[in-house]
């Protein structure tokens, strides 16, 4: 037996009722009618295009781990340490550094928490495996320590010891776990998922607000059940929309309810994008909304700011969780520390990187040779190419022993 498996402790599943709402999620009823739970949410696609564009911007940025060396002035990747491979490879045997930090995020974008076990049998972090945040229940005792309770898919509840697990949160309100984001949210989604079903209705009936039809006679029950079986035959659904309908005994339409264009669904719709990224912290344009104001001068400054506004707390969030938590503190002082290299954001426009290579390059401050390295280019074999570009304006003149400027 591992020492994890001996330090953990197992329990009795408990109420079956809190057993279920740890296995399958929580549910609120929300203002719109609808239930808000992790599997209606992400089918709002608002929701799932926020949770992927922070997905993929906490996955898609190198994570490195880095150690500055004071007396020597350098900043270098541990390739070194362990966790140097973890997270540029793989951290456990299911998943790439992407997928795991993909997950990552959408467990914090959607549950407030992320929970990860530590795989430590020497006690250095030899793997990190999620776990699902909806089976994971955290309680702080009365000396203020933490108490995770795992409840396994076989209706089994385990106490995991907190220094094997890797908990990261998002806005909190007692610093014990995050905030839950659906919750938050859930009337904001609510009315979403309620308006696109409402919608889809209405392209089920044909585009046709429902009603009645008046005729003149009356009809007997067999004649009353012949004609609704030939209504919805003949007249509903969106194959029969703007087909001519024709009826005889001076039948006439009732609309009973508001069209589509009354109930301002289209409206309803783009307000809760809005809604939705608002919660989310994202720009819409990011979500795939833009109104007919943005231009391509503001796009490409929704985009900056997505970076700066969106992403950059999260890195910040996420460097300083991983230092903390996976780093000892004989390892902080020796100067290692988890970094975004930001700069990966720039792959997507070629124009933008060779700007950011060539300022830096001819700027002093960067190698020619580093820079191709950033391409992952091989070094140029020319001495120059390892020395520093001192733009020439800058450059102190030369002068004589007596201060004066040399002939």
């Amino acid at each position: 037996m591992g020492v994890l498996a001996r330090a953990i402790a197992r329990k009795s599943a408990g109420n079956s009722l809190e057993l279920f709402r740890e296995i399958y999620g929580r549910l609120w009823t929300t203002k719109a009618g609808v239930t808000v739970n992790l599997e209606t949410a992400v089918q709002v696609a608002a929701v799932f295009a926020c949770c992927r564009v922070i997905g993929n911007g906490m996955a898609q940025v190198p994570l490195k781990l880095m150690r500055h060396n004071v007396s020597a002035g350098t900043r270098l990747p541990a390739v070194d340490h362990p966790l140097y491979k973890l997270f540029t490879r793989r951290p456990n045997p299911l998943q790439t550094s992407f997928e795991f930090r993909q997950l990552m995020s959408w467990h914090v974008e959607l549950c407030g928490n992320f929970y990860a076990l530590k795989v430590a049998p020497a006690g250095r972090v030899l793997e990190l495996r999620p776990l699902d945040p909806s089976r994971m229940k955290v309680e702080q005792r009365e000396d203020l320590s933490l108490k995770y309770d795992y409840t396994g898919k076989d209706g089994t509840t385990r106490e995991i010891p907190a220094q094997f697990v890797w908990h990261v949160r998002g806005p909190s309100w007692n610093s014990v776990v995050g905030l839950y984001v659906l919750q938050a949210a859930r009337d904001a989604v609510g009315l979403a998922i309620a308006t696109e079903e409402s919608q889809a209705q209405l392209h089920r009936n044909g585009v046709r607000s429902t009603g009645g039809w008046s005729v003149d006679s009356k009809l007997s029950q067999t004649q009353f059940e012949d004609l609704q079986k030939w209504i919805e035959k003949e007249h509903a659904g969106a194959a029969n929309a703007g087909r001519p309908f024709i009826m005889d005994r001076a039948a006439k339409w009732v609309a009973t309810q508001m069209t589509g264009v009354d109930a301002q669904h289209l409206e309803t719709r783009r307000e809760q994008i809005a809604e939705v990224c608002r919660f989310m912290g994202v720009m819409p344009i990011m979500a795939g909304y833009s109104d007919k104001a943005a231009t391509y001068a503001s796009a490409e400054q929704m985009f900056l700011s997505h970076n700066t506004h969106t992403l950059s707390p999260r890195w910040t969030m996420y460097e300083e969780s991983l230092n903390v938590n996976l780093l000892t503190e004989r390892e902080l002082d020796q100067g290692y520390y988890f970094d975004f290299v930001e700069e990966g954001m720039a792959r997507g426009s070629m124009e933008a990187t060779m700007k950011y290579i060539l300022g830096l390059v001819n700027g002093g401050v960067m190698y020619p040779n580093e820079g191709r390295a950033k391409l992952d280019l091989n070094p140029d074999g020319d001495p120059a190419s390892d020395k520093l570009r001192i733009p020439v304006n800058t450059a102190q003149e030369p002068k004589d022993e007596e201060g004066a400027k040399a002939p």
